[in-house]
């Protein structure tokens, strides 16, 4: 028999809140038990960023025709010699107009450690001019082969940059890499940081690509709650031993958003290959 996709939707539903009745459950718990999607999703810029560069306006309506709702930016400034220099003749305004007349809206952007403690003022009137809510640190200031100490004082410092950011609004963010979950002195980079981050001033950003290391954003979001705020999303496949589109590879994403919801993650960019974009966009859009 057919069906419309309307009828279905109207029984499925009927379903459920039966289903919700006879077993005494809230209907709203119920509900958010069958998924828990993103709303809304965006996209890191970083590995499009020569096609951002040589068509601005092109590119982020590409990227929203795609499904994405929300774009985290580089800063100009402290990304100028990775290709960014030229975004940085424009104001925050003048970006922030661009981005929403292509259909976007941005709510975050990364930093590098060595700019925001030398150019912090600057960067937080841009980022308001962007009327971003979060700034987040990509790239910690140190020296080369740091040490556990080393690492604490990053972390120290970024506390003092938090304030700062917090004053104006605005939520300071960490992001990590690979490197933050190796060990020194059997010591777990990472948990070190979530130890000397302070959890108000300073959210954290979960790199999902550390999955090819073994770790579950889940895992850290269930562990630490209220302490992450976004996510940067990343599949890997072990039997291709490489980055796949989200939905076809290893993290189990049903597990990843529900945690995610119960914990108060806000904000999803996706970071991967460029030729995964569609593929990525479509699935968490399904």
């Amino acid at each position: 028999m057919k069906t419309s996709r309307r009828n279905f939707l109207k029984t499925s539903g009927a379903a459920v809140a039966s289903t919700a009745l006879l077993s005494g459950i809230p209907f709203d718990l119920l509900a958010n038990s069958y998924g828990a999607k993103p709303k809304s999703f965006g996209f890191q810029v970083w590995t499009i960023r020569k096609e951002l560069i040589a068509d601005f306006p092109g590119t982020l309506k590409k990227m929203a025709a795609m499904g994405y709702s929300e774009v985290e930016m580089c800063s100009p400034l402290g990304y100028s010699l990775a290709g960014f220099k030229p975004l940085n003749e424009m104001s925050g305004t003048e970006m922030k107009k661009i981005i929403e007349d292509a259909g976007l809206h941005c709510t975050s952007s990364h930093f590098t450690g060595p700019e925001l403690n030398k150019s912090l003022d600057n960067r937080i009137e841009w980022a308001s001019q962007m009327g971003m809510k979060q700034m987040a640190q990509s790239m910690p200031r140190l020296p080369k082969n740091p040490g556990l100490d080393e690492w604490r004082q990053s972390a120290q410092d970024l506390n003092v940059i938090g304030e700062k950011t917090k004053a104006a609004g605005i939520q300071m963010v960490y992001h990590n890499h690979h490197f933050e979950f190796e060990l020194i002195d059997g010591k777990l980079i990472y948990e070190l940081l979530l130890e000397e981050l302070d959890p108000d001033l300073v959210k954290m950003q979960f790199q999902v690509a550390v999955i090819d290391k073994g770790f579950k954003a889940q895992d850290y979001f269930r562990k630490y709650p209220g302490r992450f705020i976004s996510a940067h999303l990343a599949d890997y496949s072990h039997e291709l031993e490489k980055a796949v589109p989200i939905g076809q590879g290893i993290v189990d994403w049903e597990d990843f958003f529900k945690a995610a919801k119960e914990e108060g993650v806000k904000n999803y960019f996706v970071e991967m290959d460029p030729a995964t974009f569609k593929e990525s966009a479509e699935y968490l859009s399904s």
